[in-house]
């Protein structure tokens, strides 16, 4: 019998542990330089192939717009490979949309891993990454399944070892909305690149052929040039980055959107139980949505596509 539904299929979050834009191209487009990191709040995907040709998704629990990212994979792939297989898309939706963790964009990739298994296409990551770089600039990095340095629109990622931390995450009420805050005048356009040599001699991020060391300082390295222009915007994501400041001792925002998140610890014996030494509060301010989250290792598809 052949493979035609995937359960429960993980799309995990990211967070940016810091965000330089270092240029701009001709094009409009800038250029950028961000560790990115895997974390443990995902979203759940249950995918089902149709013999129709037909492409269909249902809300599980927060409704999506008509035309999300993962519909638009799904269609991008089928016109790729000249696929004639259909599928219905089931996604319980649990990272919160607007807060720059990169949801949408890590559903697509998911998408694309398991509709890459149930058509039987077998393409290879580097096949897939370009696609999904035409989905958007997150979905390369959540299809290259590692904890990365990234570069330029997305496209130029490094695969990083990075220790298994604890962070809290909270997303205020607020959804930003990109483009304001990519226009701004507040908004850092020159940031000096960083060297990648200089930057895995930090210590809490390698290379793949390098040993890991912790080091919390590293993880707290440069900072998110979004930050200024979107707290000048949305004033929640300010009171947000102070409440978990005074919490924690270090806070800022994520990609561009509203949520921010501060590191909580080396998580000491990973893949058990283990609890953070500190707690999120139980209480949050009304509207907002927070929990202590724990950054992976790799993507839990990472075996999904050939290299």
């Amino acid at each position: 019998m052949s493979l035609n539904t995937l359960y429960d299929l993980p799309a995990p979050a990211k967070v940016n542990a810091f965000l330089h834009v270092v240029g701009r191209r001709a094009d409009g487009y800038h250029l950028l330089q961000s560790v990115v990191v895997l974390i443990d709040w995902h979203d759940t995907l249950h995918i089902e192939s149709r013999a129709d040709g037909k492409l269909l998704r249902n809300d599980l629990t927060t409704p999506l717009p008509a035309d999300d990212l993962c519909l638009r994979a799904a269609h991008a792939l089928q016109l790729e490979s000249g696929s004639g297989q259909g599928a219905v898309i089931s996604i319980d939706k649990r990272i919160p949309t607007g807060a720059g963790m990169g949801g949408g964009s890590s559903d697509a990739a998911t998408t694309l891993l398991a509709l890459n298994q149930l058509w039987r296409l077998h393409w290879p990551r580097s096949r897939l990454l370009a696609l999904g770089l035409s989905l958007g600039a997150d979905v390369p990095f959540f299809l290259s399944g590692s904890n990365a340095f990234m570069e330029g629109v997305g496209e130029r990622l490094t695969a990083l070892d990075i220790p298994q931390q604890w962070l809290a995450v909270v997303k205020p009420a607020a959804n930003t909305q990109t483009g304001t805050i990519y226009e701004s005048p507040l908004l850092t356009r020159n940031t000096d690149a960083v060297i990648l040599d200089s930057l895995l001699a930090r210590g809490s991020w390698a290379s793949r052929s390098n040993t890991v060391s912790s080091s919390q300082a590293a993880l707290l390295f440069g900072r998110n040039d979004l930050q200024r222009p979107a707290v000048s915007q949305y004033v929640e994501i300010g009171q947000a980055a102070q409440w978990l400041e005074n919490q924690f001792g270090n806070a800022r925002m994520t990609g561009s959107g509203s949520a921010v998140f501060a590191w909580a610890g080396a998580v000491q014996s990973a893949g058990t139980s283990t609890q953070p030494t500190v707690t999120m509060p139980e209480v949050l301010p009304p509207g907002w949505l927070g929990r202590m989250c724990r950054s992976l290792e790799q993507h839990p598809l990472r075996g999904w596509a050939p290299d």
